[in-house]
C-alpha cells in the first residue's frame, strides 16, 4: 500500500477546509453590501412612487373627447 496516502488525504482535506473558510469569508463580506444596495433601490423606488403620486391627472385624449361628443350631437339632429 502507498505509505503516504493518509498524508495526501489529510492535505487535500486541509486545502478543502481552507477553501471553504475563504468562500464563507467572502460571502459574509458581500452580504452587507448587498443589503445596502437593496436598501438604496427600495428608497429610490419609494421616492419615485411619491413623485408619481404628486402629478396632476393627465388630460383625456382628444380622440376620446370627440367620440364622446359625437353621439350627443347626432341625437339632437
Amino acid at each position: 500500500m502507498y505509505p503516504y496516502m493518509n498524508e495526501d488525504v489529510a492535505f487535500e482535506r486541509l486545502k478543502d477546509l481552507q477553501r471553504e473558510a475563504e468562500n464563507s469569508r467572502l460571502i459574509a463580506n458581500s452580504l452587507p453590501r448587498l443589503g445596502s444596495v437593496i436598501r438604496n433601490l427600495a428608497a429610490r423606488a419609494w421616492w419615485l412612487g411619491g413623485l408619481a403620486m404628486q402629478r396632476p391627472p393627465r388630460p383625456r385624449p382628444i380622440e376620446f373627447r370627440e367620440a364622446r361628443e359625437k353621439p350627443a350631437s347626432s341625437d339632437a339632429a
